[in-house]
């Protein structure tokens, strides 16, 4: 693990850290809708589908033996909590690329969850350097309410395009609302931009 590669999300690099409307805070709040589930990981798998060259099924042994990155980001909740110097450690998203090949038509893709927990995602967004499957965080195993797992890290977004409890990866040509998306958060939710309700 010694050459694992370290990735610096740019908006830790911005000169005021905080978007619009946030505060920050210490701890790390605990927010979903409803129970927390248990998920047994040797049961769990990623089903990849959609607009792919290949689509795949991976178990959890084959998704951690894949290559892994370590990414330092701030985190920005659209309930307008923001915490920053949080320290990830998983599977970038860049890595499904090689592994099933994106189609060229592919724009978008829509993250599930257990739970039927969805979102949606440009690919623009998802493929950011900084954008990982979480499976640490501040050098700790991610906890069961924090999304383990798996949880996907899309930094630049607010945090509830970051999905818990992840299990599937559809890749799509055009945009279609998610779970929170349907229930009137914005389309794309850019905390710098104050996308939080509706489409802006």
């Amino acid at each position: 693990m010694g050459n694992i590669k370290r990735i610096i999300s740019p908006d830790t690099q911005r000169e005021d850290r905080v978007p619009p409307g946030q505060r920050l805070v210490e701890k790390w709040p605990v927010l979903h809708y409803g129970g927390v589930p248990k998920i047994d990981t040797s049961k769990w798998t990623l089903n990849i589908t959609g607009l792919v060259e290949n689509e795949r099924t991976l178990t959890y042994e084959e998704f951690t033996a894949l290559p892994m990155v370590e990414v330092f980001s701030d985190i920005h909740c659209v309930t307008t909590w923001s915490r920053l110097n949080n320290t990830w450690e998983g599977v970038s998203t860049s890595v499904i690329k090689d592994l099933v090949g994106i189609k060229d038509e592919a724009k978008h893709v829509m993250v599930a969850g257990v739970g039927g927990f969805t979102t949606n995602i440009p690919l623009t967004d998802f493929f950011q350097e900084d954008a990982l499957f979480a499976l640490k965080h501040d050098g700790q195993p991610l906890a069961a309410e924090h999304g383990s797992p798996v949880r996907l890290v899309v930094p630049r977004l607010y945090f509830w395009k970051s999905a818990k409890w992840v299990t599937g990866l559809r890749f799509m040509a055009k945009e279609e609302p998610g779970f929170w998306e349907r229930s009137g958060y914005h389309i794309h939710g850019d905390p710098w931009l104050e996308e939080r309700y509706g489409e802006g």
